[in-house]
């Protein structure tokens, strides 16, 4: 394979790459990622050492032990166009050499891990609980851009749910690592995650900019598909799968659930239970 042009990838002039600001040693092969940069301490603050710590821009980047297991700790800051950057990214520190900047004829697989907030499309889905996404639906276009494969049953759900919400394009639809699953959510709930482009209107938020579909809400409450139904509803989780699956990564998306939004309830003891899912996710990776 040809040399990949300076203007693809980018190097800045001390080596790392350009958005994460980080070297191929910099991070570990298992990875921990948060939307919010405070959030990485709230992680990191559990290590028993930190040997890299890194700013830029909205990545923050933490890199050291726990019980003697090395780990990183990213933020993402928030929606799929930054996912797009983060594992385009992260791929690149274990897959492309940066001298020759050719791909590694062997590849490094990541176990990544989203540790993020979500709020509940369904009553029976508990404040305070913690989910894994099992199945992630795209409601952005980032995969409108990417050569992504998708099963027949994955065409027929996407299709469905385009029909359902009446909009001009077709959302993608990806599962998460069955095998992070089984090790680190093996007792969370098991969920079906939307994810949306927004926080407002494309979460059924009114403000003052107005609501396209007064009914949002409800229809993504009330779109059923056999036994498919949305549990929840986030930023990131389907441009993390969908990457996932492009460049051969294991990727888990796990959920606070701080908010009911059919229930129209919020967690009084929030940060407790993302605390909780860190120390969860620490202790089982």
């Amino acid at each position: 394979m040809a040399a990949i042009p300076e203007s693809e990838l980018i190097i800045n002039p001390d080596g790392t790459i350009y958005h994460l600001n980080l070297l191929p040693e910099h991070i570990s092969d298992t990875i921990i990622t948060v939307g919010d940069p405070e959030r990485v301490a709230k992680v990191s603050k559990y290590f028993d050492e930190i040997e890299v710590a890194i700013v830029k821009r909205e990545f923050v980047t933490h890199t050291g032990y726990y019980k003697g297991k090395r780990l990183t700790v990213i933020s993402s800051g928030m929606g799929t166009d930054n996912i797009d950057i983060l594992m385009n990214e992260l791929d690149a520190l274990v897959n492309i050499d940066f001298q020759s900047r050719e791909p590694n004829e062997e590849k490094i697989k990541l176990n990544i891990i989203r540790v993020g907030t979500s709020g509940a499309l369904q009553e029976t889905v508990p404040l305070g609980s913690h989910l894994a996404s099992h199945t992630a639906v795209g409601l952005d276009t980032l995969m409108e851009f990417y050569p992504l494969e998708q099963s027949e049953e994955e065409l027929t759900l996407v299709k469905a749910l385009q029909e359902a919400l009446g909009i001009g394009f077709r959302p993608y639809c990806v599962n998460g690592s069955e095998s992070l699953i089984r090790k680190v959510a093996y007792d969370m709930i098991p969920g079906n995650t939307l994810t949306c482009p927004g926080f407002y209107a494309p979460q059924g938020r009114v403000l003052r900019g107005g609501l396209r579909n007064p009914n949002l809400l409800q229809r993504y409450h009330n779109f059923r598909l056999n036994d498919f139904k949305f549990t929840n509803f986030e930023m990131e989780t389907a441009g993390y799968y969908s990457m996932g699956r492009l460049l051969g990564h294991e990727v888990l998306s796990l959920n606070a659930m701080v908010a009911n939004r059919i229930a129209h309830t919020f967690a009084a003891n929030a940060e407790e239970v993302i605390d909780d899912l860190i120390v969860k996710v620490l202790e089982r990776v």
